[in-house]
């Protein structure tokens, strides 16, 4: 609307549209405390309440001021200590050791799932609350919950797999409380000759005299200096591919405190994730302890890129929010030719390209986590692979429209959007490519599994316990029904390969729609989810013909309710899904 008269004359930096700095991430949240609601149990949401209001302060706050100053002073590698002893460290600025000490001091984000104690809570948490504590925690920075993640998941395959000398050995270390004993873990699977083919490991693991010693190089090693790196070496003798690997715990020091044969050769100069520690190891004789069966390694490692592949998924949603939220803010706060920007009508259609993934990612993401509270391994297998393909895909174009919105500024590192942009690339490479992570889901979780038909039950049981209307419920029942037997058709079809990531994004556009529109009509929930799930099944699964330009009346008063500053409720929604 026109600016009012008797509103301050704006000059010079006055023009200048804010940011987010010192919002609370949590209480502007409506999507996120619905989901809560949803998921989490009365109780444990009691408890923990406080704490994710805590960290939601924090992330539009303190972590937000240390993730900027550590974005700009990156780590530095030392490769000798004074005395001119290989004792190889990584100096850090001491806002990224602020803000480790939130992580895994005051919120123990590390522990969270594997011992009672943490934020008062008398159990581990559930899966959905632990990655709630994640989507608030990225929000302000991302780089550091590289080491959160592998920490928490390289303890999850010792409690799992290790031998009960290891894990009395490791895991106290590891679930320790206080920086000062905490052994913080990592994994190093990739080779020079084997990324995504990880049968070409070229790592030689030797038992000499009982204790198992590794030669190589590993290539792209995330959290460089851990006190505790899973990694996947080659027994001498072992079969070549991935049937000859085995899987180590590869520590830092020695059991007398002396360095472990293995060296940091030099830090990754990266795109992003620049306050974060990745770098190249050379291992020259250095001791590991065997994890599990000798000839199980590729699959135990799975466990744990399975588990960072949903973390990335929910990194992505969090990034996408906090993407929102600037673009949001911008809008709103920013004047042109006597106009707020988000009164313009091309302003609001970009507004809503970036809410909606949004928002499907943030549905995604607790629906995956639930799966695996649940135990239900089946819909755990797809949705993990569909979430990290999409989410993390979706993740570039949302940086980039946030970026546009606040314009030229938004190319400056000054402001956040800029190191958006550059870590939201990671999400395609880390724990598996686009390709890979689509041919994982169509051609195992499909066409092996069979984890498809879990899904697909799963969907059809919200839809029928949704209070929607008919025919809008009937469409996406259908919708749903056809992106299953194709992506069954393709799974099987081997020439039909070029066409798995259409089907593995057919199968999470409609699942995210039908858990909107579930979440949507839930009683008491903002009923705007039930108009993304529609704006979903518009624009992401329906024909359109691009050269018949249109606008629907529905789609118009959908908008006006989205970018309002309050919830909607059923009333006002229910009308707009069944026009």
């Amino acid at each position: 609307m026109p600016l009012d008269e008797g509103v301050a004359v704006r000059k010079g930096s006055d023009w200048i549209a804010p940011d987010c700095a010192g919002i609370d991430f949590y209480a502007t949240d409506d999507g996120l405390r619905d989901l809560l609601t949803l998921y989490v149990p009365g109780d444990i949401r009691a408890t923990l309440q406080p704490h994710w209001q805590r960290l939601g302060q924090l992330a539009g706050g303190r972590l937000d001021e240390l993730a900027r100053i550590a974005d700009r002073h990156g780590p530095v590698l030392h490769a000798r200590d004074r005395f001119g002893r290989d004792e190889d460290w990584i100096e850090y600025h001491p806002a990224y050791r602020e803000m480790e000490s939130i992580a895994f001091d005051d919120f123990q984000f590390h522990a969270m799932s594997h011992r009672a104690g943490v934020l008062g809570m008398a159990r581990p948490l559930p899966p959905v609350a632990k990655y709630a504590f994640q989507y608030l925690f990225v929000q302000a920075e991302f780089g550091l919950m590289c080491p959160i993640s592998v920490t928490d998941t390289s303890t999850h395959l010792i409690r799992t797999f290790a031998s009960p000398e290891l894990k009395q050995y490791l895991l106290p270390r590891m679930l320790s409380a206080e920086m000062a004993t905490l052994w913080k873990g990592t994994q190093f699977i990739t080779e020079k000759a084997g990324g995504s083919d990880v049968g070409a490991i070229e790592t030689v693991a030797r038992n000499e005299g009982g204790t198992w010693r590794l030669y190589g190089d590993k290539w792209f090693c995330s959290h460089a200096d851990a006190d505790i790196a899973l990694i996947l070496a080659r027994p001498e003798g072992a079969p070549s591919g991935t049937r000859g690997l085995a899987l180590f715990a590869l520590p830092r020091r020695l059991r007398d405190g002396r360095r472990n044969a293995y060296r940091i050769v030099r830090l990754k100069d990266k795109l992003g994730t620049r306050s974060m520690a990745s770098g190249e190891i050379n291992l020259t004789g250095a001791e590991a302890y065997l994890i599990g069966q000798v000839d199980a390694g590729l699959k135990q490692m799975m466990e744990q890129v399975n588990l960072s592949r949903l973390s990335h998924g929910v990194r992505a949603a969090a990034m996408m929010r906090r993407c929102v939220n600037e673009a949001l803010v911008v809008a709103r706060g920013r004047i042109a030719f006597d106009r707020s920007i988000i009164d313009y009508p091309l302003m609001r259609r970009q507004l809503l390209k970036l809410i909606v993934p949004t928002e499907q990612a943030l549905s995604m993401a607790f629906r995956t986590a639930d799966a695996m509270g649940r135990g239900s391994a089946a819909e755990l297998r797809i949705l993990t692979g569909l979430l990290k393909l999409r989410a993390c895909r979706d993740n570039i174009a949302v940086a980039t429209g946030a970026m546009e919105a606040r314009g030229g500024n938004g190319y400056i590192e000054d402001w956040v959007n800029a190191r958006l942009v550059r870590d939201a690339q990671v999400g395609l490479l880390w724990e598996g490519t686009s390709n890979i992570n689509a041919l994982d889901v169509i051609g195992r979780a499909v066409g092996k599994t069979q984890a498809h038909r879990a899904l697909q039950g799963g969907m059809h049981d919200l839809l029928r316990q949704s209070n929607l209307p008919a025919p809008f419920r009937n469409r996406l029942g259908t919708t749903l029904d056809r992106a299953v037997t194709m992506a069954a058709d393709i799974a099987v079809s081997p020439e039909s390969e070029s066409l798995v990531r259409q089907a593995a994004t057919a199968l999470y556009n409609v699942a995210s729609a039908v858990l909107l529109a579930h979440e949507g009509s839930h009683h008491g929930a903002d009923a705007r989810r039930a108009l993304y799930a529609r704006c979903v099944l518009e624009h992401r699964l329906m024909p359109r013909d691009p050269l018949a330009p249109e606008e629907p009346a529905w789609e118009k008063a959908a908008s006006a309710l989205i970018l309002r500053d309050r919830a909607a409720t059923w009333d006002e929604v229910a009308p707009l899904l069944a026009a």
